[in-house]
């Protein structure tokens, strides 16, 4: 295919696409509300985790495959992916969990108090085990979208505001505002908090297991970290409840004391699009492609998506994650 291409949203999914397209030469014209990446877009908030083995405790197969696309794609676009692996760990009362969390994933070994003080000295002696993921990478959500457009722009990409008029065949990327054109989309409310803790120094992501609120800490570097876990089937998307938030504080002082003299930097939430199985779908009626329903996977799924969304109009190859029209 040649000629020109329309992609809608420039959240993550919308620029991976554009990525894609421009690479096989397609003359591509993204719209979006905005003028540059930002809090409107679900992507965001999000932690950035490139963890496709942790995803699979309760993710189906192909989100553990295609997701070990992700970190070698995003090195490709020049985005700076750091790969120390994760770690999973729990409190002594908890410690099931850790057994339970080993048996539905693969790609990882058993750390002893040892072999985790040695990997992050900063949890010695507060956790018996853990398990450590080294194939899993993370990376910077809100640097990886400001580098990506502006690798765009500068290879050509045009971006305007506003609904703007689409041209040639269109990528509709606009997740849950996409709703009323897939009526089987939904929201999912995700929480996050960001916080300066210059005294901890972590140097990867670890879940803490909880069976009730598991959480996420990811550094972003300079004392600062993410915090996330937070999954309520809603589709609202700008009010951060109290309980959740302190759910998460709570949670990140029990991985670590230092975290409650931190400083809260930000709150945030928003609501992640979802199909009723929680898998992504590349779905097309007549002139426009919906590439959608990315979950909590945006980062870890957007490059696979974008490769088979392009490989349909480029290759007439039809995508594993292809479903019928719902209407």
């Amino acid at each position: 295919m040649t000629g020109r291409v329309t992609v809608i949203g420039a959240g993550v999914a919308g620029l991976c696409v554009a990525a894609e397209l421009a690479a096989r030469g397609l003359d591509v014209t993204v719209i979006d509300r905005e003028t540059r990446p930002g809090p409107h877009a679900c992507s965001w908030w999000a932690g950035g985790m490139l963890a496709p083995f942790c995803e699979g405790e309760t993710a189906e197969e192909p989100v553990v495959r295609l997701g070990q696309e992700a970190a070698d794609w995003w090195e490709r676009q020049g985005v700076e992916v750091i790969r120390n692996g994760s770690l999973v760990v729990a409190l002594q009362r908890d410690r099931r969990e850790i057994d339970r969390f080993a048996r539905r994933t693969r790609g990882h070994h058993r750390l002893d108090r040892d072999g985790l003080a040695a990997l992050e000295p900063q949890l010695e002696g507060r956790f018996a085990e853990a398990l450590h993921f080294p194939g899993e990478a993370h990376l910077s959500p809100r640097a990886a979208l400001a580098h990506l457009r502006q690798r765009l722009e500068e290879t050509g990409v045009a971006f305007t505001t506003g609904e703007g008029r689409a041209q040639g065949l269109t990528f509709d990327c606009r997740g849950i505002e996409a709703r009323e054109a897939l009526t089987d989309l939904r929201g999912v409310k995700g929480e996050m908090a960001v916080l300066r803790a210059p005294e901890v120094t972590l140097s990867r992501p670890v879940r803490l297991l909880h069976p009730r609120y598991p959480l996420y800490i990811v550094p972003r570097g300079d004392g600062v970290f993410m915090l996330g876990a937070t999954m309520i089937e809603s589709g609202e998307r700008g009010r951060p409840t109290v309980r959740s938030v302190l759910e998460l504080l709570s949670a990140a002082y029990a991985l670590h004391p230092a975290f409650g003299e931190a400083e809260l930097v930000e709150i945030g939430t928003d609501a992640r699009p979802a199909f009723p199985d929680n898998m992504p779908r590349i779905r097309r009626r007549g002139d426009t492609i919906h590439v959608n329903g990315l979950f909590r996977h945006g980062f870890l799924l957007a490059p696979a998506l974008a490769r088979m969304a392009a490989e349909l109009v480029c290759d007439g190859k039809t995508p594993e994650v292809m479903d019928e029209d719902h209407g």
